[in-house]
């Protein structure tokens, strides 16, 4: 079995980490896998919901340090190793407009937390536990948590998390907004699917210009906000599906939608 598993049913794209045995801590193989089946998800018209979730009772540990175990590099090999390798899921999740659903069960550690930080939506089971853990082996975020977290719990409650590396558990993560949604360890696959449907089953054109304007709006004032939504307006309303979801509202039915 592969180290990542990706598959397509009914519209919804899961990458699932597959290393059980090491509470699916990634290697740079797997990052390349992950990259590339985001960018595949992506280009896919089929593709409509991308979830995001790890094998075995546990989402992901961060990176395998016994990858690198014993081995030196420079500063530059250091940060091109960053650069070049581990960045590229989060600089492809940067271009991916399709939602992302994180399904988290058991710990998510360090860059496995930081990925996590990096979908749209986070569900968590009862027995999920959270820890950006880089301070204890004398590092930094070096996956985006810096940038992350402050922007998902505030700048305070993030430094405390980042500074003490500790683990919180998964209602003391609901509580302080760090995840959307809490379920029982038996139900939450179930429970992320059907949300996962649920998007699916909506306008994909609309869907994915919602997620590109409140991403892009974050970084724009309030005119050019509301500039660059008049022309996605304008290009969603000239749609065959925004027909349809006018129809369907008006006939009291579910609308059938193709994605053009």
């Amino acid at each position: 079995m592969a180290d990542l598993e990706y598959e397509v049913r009914e519209n919804v794209a899961t990458i699932r980490l597959n290393r059980p045995h090491r509470k699916n801590a990634f290697t740079l193989e797997m990052v390349d896998a992950w990259a590339a089946t985001l960018v595949d998800a992506q280009g896919d018209p089929e593709v409509r919901v991308i979830v995001v979730t790890g094998s075995g009772g546990s989402f992901c540990s961060g990176v395998d340090l016994s990858e690198f175990k014993g081995e030196e590099r420079d500063p530059l090999a250091e940060k091109e190793l960053l650069t070049r390798r581990v960045h590229r899921v989060a600089l492809v999740l940067e271009e991916v407009d399709k939602p992302v659903l994180a399904a988290i069960a058991g710990p998510a550690v360090g860059a496995g937390m930081d990925m996590a930080l990096l979908c749209d939506l986070r569900f968590a089971s009862r027995g999920a536990r959270f820890c950006e853990g880089y301070i204890k082996v004398g590092l930094v975020p070096g996956d985006g948590g810096c940038w992350l977290l402050p922007r998902v719990v505030g700048t305070s409650t993030a430094l405390k998390l980042l500074w003490s590396g500790d683990f919180i558990e998964a209602e003391e993560a609901l509580r302080m907004g760090l995840i959307d949604g809490l379920h029982d360890d038996a139900d939450l696959m179930a429970k992320v699917y059907a949300y996962a449907e649920r998007l699916a089953k909506r306008p994909p054109v609309a869907i994915q210009m919602i997620k590109r304007a409140v991403r892009q709006g974050a970084r724009h004032d309030l005119r050019t906000a509301l500039d660059l939504i008049s022309s996605h307006q304008a290009v969603v309303t000239s749609t065959r599906d925004s027909r349809e979801a006018f129809a369907a509202f008006q006939d009291g039915r579910v609308g059938a939608y193709v994605g053009r």
